[in-house]
Parts: structure tokens; C-alpha cells; sequence
């Protein structure tokens, strides 16, 4: 079992910055790798960003050169930082892990609310 524990949601002005911070516990060891979703009003769900084990990245067109992904194993915790937020962007942001054991595995964060005024 993997729990995760975002934070750093908010209201940010357009143009502005976030930093999302997700908590990985348990059997931590045996996640591939982790990433973040986000869904927005009346949309289906969409990933941001994603990182692997190894430290490979891969975004969504539609952040890429605005948003990084990025780990810190010592702290099992994968940031996602934000920049040059637009309205477009609001939508509530979960943090995703892929875990290997026995079989494939998929665990999910709460999920944490980002809103981007104009």
C-alpha cells in the first residue's frame, strides 16, 4: 500500500506561481513512478506530469515550458512547480503513484485545488 499527502494548492493570480507537494508512505519502494493529474470543470481528466523512477520526465504540451516536475527521494516527495498560471490551468490537481509488486498497482492522492483568477 502507497499513501500520498498533497499540499500547496491555492488562488493565484494569472501569471502567478504555485508549488504542488506530494507525500509518498508506505511501501514507498516499490513505486515506478509517480505523476500528476488534474481535471477540470465538464473535462476529462488529463496528465500534467510525470516522473519516473529514473528520473525521466514527460509533460503535456499544454504546460510544458511552464511547469516542472521533480522528485526528492530522501524525502519521498514529487513536487510539481507552476509557473506563468493562466485561468485555463484551474482544476483540481491529484498526485498519482505507480507501485510494482505482485501485479500493477495505482494509488491516489485527495487531490488539491488550484484556481487561476484572470
Amino acid at each position: 500500500q502507497v499513501q500520498l499527502v498533497e499540499s500547496g494548492g491555492g488562488l493565484v493570480q494569472a501569471g502567478g506561481s504555485l508549488r504542488l507537494s506530494c507525500a509518498a508512505s508506505g511501501s514507498i519502494f516499490s513505486i515506478n513512478a509517480m505523476g500528476w493529474y488534474r481535471r477540470a470543470p465538464g473535462k476529462p481528466r488529463e496528465l500534467v506530469a510525470a516522473i519516473t523512477s529514473a528520473g525521466s520526465t514527460n509533460y503535456a504540451d499544454s504546460v510544458k515550458g511552464r511547469f516542472t516536475i521533480s522528485r526528492d527521494n530522501a524525502k519521498n516527495t514529487v513536487y510539481l512547480q507552476m509557473n506563468s498560471l493562466n485561468p485555463e490551468d484551474t482544476a483540481v490537481y491529484t498526485c498519482n503513484a505507480v507501485a510494482y509488486s505482485d501485479s500493477r498497482y495505482s494509488y491516489w492522492g485527495q487531490g488539491t485545488q488550484v484556481t487561476v483568477s484572470s
